[in-house]
C-alpha cells in the first residue's frame, strides 16, 4: 500500500465519518424540532407521568446537552431506549430488523451483479441477434419500473394467484419474492453497463491483438475483456446498495418482511424518536460504509485510475 493509496483511505474515511456526523445531527435536531412529547399520543397519561417519562429518558435536558449525551451513547453502540416498545433498547430492535434486511438486501445485491454480469455480457458477444434485441427489451421494460410496483406484481401473481409462494415474509420461502423484487432493477441496469463496458472492450486494440494471435475466443474473453469490464459495475455496486437498502423498506412493508423497513413506518406510527432516529443513522451509515467500500474496490480492481 503506497502513501498515496493510504492518503486516499484516509481522507475518504474521514469524508464518511464526517458525513455520519452530518446525519447524525440533522436527524437529531429535526426530531426535536417536532413539539409533540413521544408519550402525548399515549392515553390515560397526566401530564406529572408525561414529565417522569421524560426525565427518564433524557427529554428533560437542554437540547444540546440531549445531543451531546446521544453522541456520546452512539459512540459507543448505544442508541438509547425504545419510547414504542417499552423494555427494548433501540440497537437490538434494529439489529433483529437488519438481520433480515440484511438477507434480502445483501442477497439481492448479490444475485443482481451476477446475473446483470453475466447477461450483459451474452448480451454484447450477440449483438445485434434475437438474443441481444431481447435482453435490451427486457432490462429497459425492469429499469422504467420501481421495485414497490415489481413486488406488488409478484405479490398478485405468484403468491395469491398461482400460490407459488408464501405471501408473508416471515414464512418459510417467504424471503424469495422480496428479494426478486430488489434485485430486478438494479440486475437490469448492471445488465445494460456492462454490456456497453463488453463492447468498449470488445473494440480496443489488444483484444484485436490476441485474436490475430490465435488466442482462443474463451480465453480472450474471460482472461483479457471480463476483467477489464467490470470497473463499471463496481462503482455502481455502493449506490445500488444504497438503493436497495432504501428500497427495501417499501418492499418489507408489501410482504409483512419483519425488517428494518416495517420497523421504522412502526416506529413513526408510534411516534418513537428514538427508534426513528437509530434506524434512519443506522441505514445511512451502512449506505456510506457501502460507497466507501465501492470507491475503494474501484481502485483496487483498476490501479491505473487517478486517486486526486
Amino acid at each position: 500500500m503506497n502513501a498515496r493509496f493510504l492518503s486516499y483511505l484516509v481522507k475518504r474515511l474521514l469524508m464518511a465519518l464526517l458525513t455520519i456526523f452530518l446525519v447524525i445531527a440533522i436527524t437529531f435536531f429535526v426530531m426535536h424540532a417536532i413539539p409533540a412529547s413521544p408519550f402525548s399520543s399515549e392515553k390515560a397519561k397526566s401530564d406529572a407521568v408525561i414529565a417522569a417519562l421524560e426525565a427518564k429518558y433524557g427529554f428533560d435536558k437542554p437540547v444540546v446537552v440531549q445531543f451531546w449525551n446521544y453522541l456520546k451513547n452512539i459512540a459507543h453502540g448505544d442508541f438509547g431506549l425504545s419510547t414504542g416498545w417499552i423494555g427494548n433498547t433501540v440497537i437490538d430492535l434494529i439489529l433483529g430488523g437488519f438481520s433480515y434486511s440484511a438477507r434480502i438486501g445483501f442477497t439481492a445485491g448479490f444475485l443482481a451483479i451476477i446475473f446483470g454480469v453475466v447477461l450483459g455480457s451474452v448480451a454484447a458477444l450477440r449483438r445485434g441477434k434475437f438474443l441481444d434485441k431481447l435482453i435490451q427489451v427486457t432490462t429497459t421494460a425492469l429499469v422504467s419500473m420501481p421495485s414497490f410496483v415489481m413486488a406488488t406484481i409478484l405479490l398478485l401473481v405468484f403468491a395469491l394467484q398461482l400460490n407459488w409462494f408464501p405471501s408473508l415474509g416471515n414464512q418459510p420461502g417467504g424471503l424469495f419474492l422480496p428479494v426478486v423484487s430488489l434485485m430486478l432493477y438494479p440486475m437490469a441496469y448492471v445488465t445494460k453497463l456492462q454490456r456497453s463496458s463488453m463492447l468498449d472492450v470488445l473494440g480496443q486494440d489488444y483484444i484485436r491483438t490476441a485474436r490475430a494471435k490465435g488466442v482462443r475466443n474463451s480465453r480472450v474473453i474471460f482472461k483479457h475483456a471480463l476483467k477489464n469490464t467490470l470497473t463499471p459495475v463496481i462503482t455502481y455496486a455502493g449506490p445500488m446498495m444504497a438503493y436497495i437498502l432504501t428500497g427495501s423498506m417499501v418492499v418489507e412493508n408489501i410482504f409483512s418482511v419483519p425488517g428494518l423497513g416495517r420497523l421504522f413506518t412502526n416506529s413513526m406510527l408510534r411516534t418513537d424518536y428514538m427508534m426513528i432516529m437509530g434506524v434512519t443513522i443506522f441505514l445511512a451509515t451502512m449506505i456510506i460504509l457501502m460507497n466507501f467500500i465501492g470507491d475503494i474496490l474501484y481502485k483496487v480492481v483498476d490501479p491505473r485510475i487517478d486517486l486526486g
